[in-house]
């Protein structure tokens, strides 16, 4: 059946305006591994005790991992599975680009800022424990190099949320003020009435 001449029936058109279930749920999860993230991150630096300041650190590299690896799955899920409404046919030149662009800096970051914990935390030279496990030592400690990666990990950090402020300030701008579907495309579907 040709999908454009569908479009008539509200219940089609909303089917088609969404985002997969899948896609929604690896958004949302990201979200809540992110809050995550940041939180141990923020905690850490405020905590005095050190059993409480390790177990934030463990916390936080775990949930980096967990965010990679959904993030990869994401981009599989994406690219051979994945149903993506279209952008609003009324939107400007500028604002897709600006919205592709935004997307594909968020996706570079989410895959490298835990790349860039794990060799900071294997460059200090030391055995560290990860989701449950013990990760050995692989290198003698390497200063510089914990230095540097330790740096790049504090600015992608940055970066990545000031992405997701704007990210966020873009989809209440949609659900708010252009209602234009963008930002209920990632909200599960309520159920219609039975009595409608």
């Amino acid at each position: 059946m040709d999908p454009t001449t569908a479009i008539d029936s509200p219940a089609v058109a909303e089917e088609v305006q969404r985002h997969d279930a899948v896609s929604m749920t690896l958004h949302w999860l990201t979200l809540l591994l992110l809050i995550v993230l940041f939180w141990t991150a923020w905690a850490r630096e405020e905590v005095s005790d050190g059993d409480t300041a390790a177990l934030l650190l463990t916390v936080h590299r775990s949930t980096g991992v967990l965010i990679w690896a959904v993030t990869l799955f994401r981009l599989a899920w994406k690219t051979t599975a994945a149903r993506t409404p279209a952008l609003p046919s009324g939107m400007p030149r500028a604002q897709r680009w600006a919205a592709r662009a935004s997307e594909v800096a968020l996706y570079l970051i989410l895959v490298a800022q835990p790349i860039t914990g794990f060799v900071q935390s294997i460059a200090r030279g030391k055995p560290l424990p990860l989701l449950g496990l013990s990760v050995p030592a692989v290198m003698a400690r390497d200063e510089a190099l914990t230095h540097l990666f330790h740096d790049i990990h504090e600015t992608t950090a940055t970066v990545l949320l000031v992405l997701v402020g704007l990210h966020a300030c873009a989809a209440l701008l949609h659900g708010i003020v252009l209602r234009d579907g963008v930002f209920s495309s990632m909200l599960p579907a309520r159920k219609r009435s039975t009595e409608e």
